[in-house]
Formats: C-alpha cells, sequence, structure tokens
C-alpha cells in the first residue's frame, strides 16, 4: 500500500517538474545562447602573464596580489589567444602602452602630484624602465622623458612576444608616514594595447589589462612572499580554503582603458604647479600700495576667500591663485558653493591629508594668526613729539620676530626701498637710543604702538628708524 501510494506522488511531482521544464525550454534555450554569444564576445584577443608569483595571503573574493622588486627585471609574456579570429590584426604590428599607475582610488586623483615629487627626489631616475636586451620581439621601445611611469613599444600579434619590466620605486615611498614599518601602498600594471588606423596611428583601442602588485626593496619581495606562505600553512584547513593557492605566474586580468585626454597630456609636458607655484600668489598687488591697504598687503590669503556666488570659471582661478592647480581638473564642475559644502574628511579623501587640510582651510577662510601684531604712524614734523588724534596708524603682523623682517615690513609700507633702512632704534629712558635687535622684537607687547621717526646718515643715503 505504501508503494502504491508513493508512486502516483512522484509520479505526479515528475510530471509537474517536466512541465515547468518544457514550459521554460525557449527561455532557457535563449538565455543559454545569449551568455554563450556573450562569453565569446567579451573574450579579449590578447592575454598578458607576468612571470611573478601570487601571493597567497589573498581571499578569493579579492583581485590577486603580486610581489616584485624594486629594479628587478619580470617578463611579461604577450600572447594572442584568438589568432584565426583576429586576422585582421595579425597583418600588422599593434602598440602596447604599460604604465605603472595607483591602486588606490584617493592616490588616483593626486598622481600627477605625487610623480613629480617622485622626480624631484629622485633626478634622472624613472618609475618604469624596458630592459631591452632581455625583451623578445618588440619593436621601437620608446619612454617619454616626462613620463616616467609610462612605456610602449610595437609587437607582432602573430608572433608570441615578451617584455622585460623593472619598477625602480617602492610601495612605502608613497605612505604619508615614514617611520619604518609601514604598509606600502599596492600598484597597478596596466597594459593598453592600440591598432592603427588607415593613416598609421596607433589609436584604434583593442584590449586591457591589469593586475595589483607591490614593490619591495631589492629581496624584499622574496621575503614577504615566504612570510605569507609560512601564515597560510600554520592555518587550519577550513581557513585555508578561504584563500587563493599562489601561482606561480599572474594573469592580467581585463580592465577599462586608462584615460587618455588633452587635459592629461598636457599636464605632463609642463612643470608641475606644486613645485612652480605662481609668482604672485603672495606678492604686492599692482599699481597704489597705500598704508591704507596694507591689511590686504600681507596678508592676501585671508581677503582672497571663496564666495558660494564664484562660478565655476572664478573657482578654477581662485585653485590656481591658491597653488591647487594639481585639483583643477578635478573640480572643474565645481562652483564656490559645492566646494563650500564638502568637509574635511571630503577634501582629505579626494585630495589627501596634506593638500587636503590645506584645501580645507583657505575654503574655510582660517588663515594663520601672526605671532606679534605692532601699530606704527610716521611722526609728521621733527618737532612733533605727542601724536595727535588725526595721525593715522597701521598694523604691521610679524611673523619670523627678526630685525630684518620688521625692517622688511616697515620699508613695505611707506614704499621706502629696502636698502636705505640702515638700523632701528627704540628710544629707551631719559631719550637714549637702543639698537633693536632680534631678541628685542620677540620681546615686543602684543599690539604695542610706536610713533616713526626718521634720522639721516650722514655718511650716506640711508635712514635710521627710531621707535618712539
Amino acid at each position: 500500500m505504501l508503494f502504491w501510494h508513493s508512486q502516483p506522488e512522484t509520479f505526479h511531482q515528475q510530471s509537474h517538474a517536466n512541465f515547468i521544464r518544457d514550459a521554460l525550454a525557449p527561455f532557457l534555450k535563449n538565455e543559454e545562447e545569449r551568455q554563450t554569444s556573450e562569453n565569446n564576445a567579451v573574450m579579449s584577443p590578447f592575454q598578458y602573464i607576468l612571470c611573478a608569483a601570487t601571493s597567497p595571503a589573498v581571499k578569493h573574493q579579492e583581485e590577486t596580489l603580486t610581489y616584485l622588486n624594486q629594479g628587478q627585471s619580470y617578463e611579461i609574456r604577450m600572447l594572442n589567444r584568438k589568432l584565426v579570429e583576429y586576422t585582421d590584426l595579425c597583418s600588422k604590428c599593434v602598440k602596447s602602452v604599460v604604465r605603472v599607475v595607483f591602486h588606490d582610488r584617493r592616490l588616483q586623483y593626486t598622481e600627477h602630484q605625487h610623480l613629480e615629487g617622485w622626480r624631484w627626489n629622485r633626478p634622472g631616475d624613472r618609475i618604469l624602465d624596458i630592459d631591452i636586451p632581455l625583451s623578445i620581439g618588440i619593436v621601437e621601445p620608446r619612454a617619454h622623458p616626462l613620463q616616467l611611469n609610462t612605456i610602449e613599444f610595437l609587437w607582432d600579434p602573430v608572433k608570441n612576444a615578451s617584455v622585460f619590466l623593472q619598477v625602480n620605486c617602492i610601495s612605502t615611498e608613497f605612505t604619508a608616514r615614514k617611520h619604518g614599518g609601514e604598509k606600502g601602498v599596492p600598484f597597478r600594471i596596466q597594459i593598453d594595447t592600440f591598432t592603427s588606423n588607415e593613416h598609421g596611428e596607433y589609436v584604434e583601442h583593442v584590449h586591457s589589462s591589469s593586475c595589483q602588485v607591490k614593490v619591495f626593496k631589492p629581496k624584499g619581495a622574496d621575503r614577504k612572499l615566504k612570510t605569507d606562505r609560512e601564515k597560510i600553512e600554520k592555518k587550519t584547513l577550513q581557513d585555508k580554503e578561504k584563500y587563493q593557492p599562489s601561482y606561480e605566474s599572474t594573469i592580467l586580468t581585463d580592465c577599462s582603458p586608462w584615460p587618455e585626454s588633452s587635459c592629461v597630456n598636457s599636464t605632463s609636458s609642463t612643470p608641475s604647479p606644486v613645485y612652480h607655484s605662481s609668482p604672485t600668489s603672495f606678492s604686492f598687488p599692482d599699481g597704489n600700495c597705500s598704508p591704507g591697504h596694507q591689511g590686504d598687503v600681507f596678508l592676501p590669503s585671508c581677503s582672497d576667500n571663496l564666495q558660494p556666488s564664484c562660478s565655476p570659471q572664478d573657482t578654477q582661478q581662485w585653485l590656481h591663485r591658491n597653488r591647487f592647480s594639481p585639483f583643477c581638473r578635478l573640480f572643474s564642475s565645481f562652483s564656490g558653493a559645492d566646494l563650500l559644502k564638502l568637509s574635511r574628511d571630503d577634501f582629505i579623501q579626494i585630495c589627501g591629508p596634506a593638500d587636503g587640510i590645506r584645501l580645507f582651510n583657505a575654503i574655510k577662510g582660517r588663515c594663520v594668526q601672526p605671532r606679534l601684531t605692532i601699530y606704527v604712524s610716521q611722526q609728521q614734523a621733527h618737532n612733533q613729539l605727542i601724536a595727535k588724534p588725526r595721525e593715522v596708524y597701521h598694523a604691521l603682523f610679524l611673523d619670523e620676530l627678526t630685525v630684518v623682517e620688521l625692517k622688511e615690513k616697515m620699508a613695505g609700507l611707506f614704499s621706502v626701498p629696502f636698502r636705505q633702512l640702515q638700523h632701528v632704534y627704540k628710544q629707551g629712558p631719559t631719550g637714549i637710543h637702543v639698537l633693536v635687535t632680534d631678541e628685542m622684537v620677540q620681546n615686543l607687547s602684543q599690539e604695542a604702538s610706536f610713533v616713526i621717526r626718521t634720522l639721516k646718515d650722514e655718511g650716506n643715503d640711508g635712514y635710521h628708524v627710531v621707535l618712539k
């Protein structure tokens, strides 16, 4: 009886399942065909293999990580795995552009600034080099003198080629703190391949792929790989299943092509604004520089605040004036109100800690307060000892607290050549003249007021200044 009742029930379930399968058969078939066609379309013609072992300390859902030694030559094999389907590519050479770029999105925003800083610290060196004697099947290798992280070459897709690369920077060179033991930033090795058009220009993009790497000092990559393997060996069998196995070679995965724009190309041929700032950023304004406007002269960063009503064009000019030119392209569509809405953490995430804090303080109008402020007025007559109410005092803001700085501020205030100011004296008890030194300037009272009297030097055309 049990068998009799179970048989119809099983038959009913199987019939119901067959009915659903038959009903969905056209859709399943179409889905199968669509996936097959997509797989065929996604498969790229080229494959690049970096001959360096992957780290075993990477989980399955994460991207592979490869350790490299600084200055060591590593082979990248370039294969044409769809030779039959891509016969149009096999009749001519293709151009491949290899780059070493930042993996971190935050560092990508300031890549040009970091590369320029590396250039200044390592003059004459390149971030990426090609080892020509070891390379096989490449022609016309080129390395632009201003693009330190990029090389390019031609190769024949019919014949498999190999290029040997050397990365001369290490991952810890771009960390914020350098006290030892820092975790280095990861890089990406990206290869973009182009074919030529009817004019012989290599502008038609056909494939891009990349992989994540970290670069250590010589032999540091070998030690790090050994440490990772020992670390994984100590884990339980259940924990080991969470990590990827270590492979002897690294297969570069497909990615989006590296953006090529006129702005990027133009910045590569000009010096970095970070190291060649505008000479007018902190200079005196042209035209009338009267003492009445001296507050604008000595504190220009405070008077040039970004206003909410600034258009995107005005915002770009403000960024240039305040030495934030590397971020002009990033904030090209931002108005003054848009930038003022960003928080301190937003600027740090976009521009990095140093420039982010500096840009936040500049936008919020946070001026550095002077260490000493004094008020001076020029004596109108030699026999006038008491300052009258109609006399106007002007503020001098001192930061270095030196006599030279005091003379420079007074010379700029009253439009007197600096070389004509010989000595500065302070009138002491019983009318004596005490020579002002750096120590005396450092001990002046905050917001002290003085009347300036000038004495002609009989030996030359200079003047002595007396603070009364």
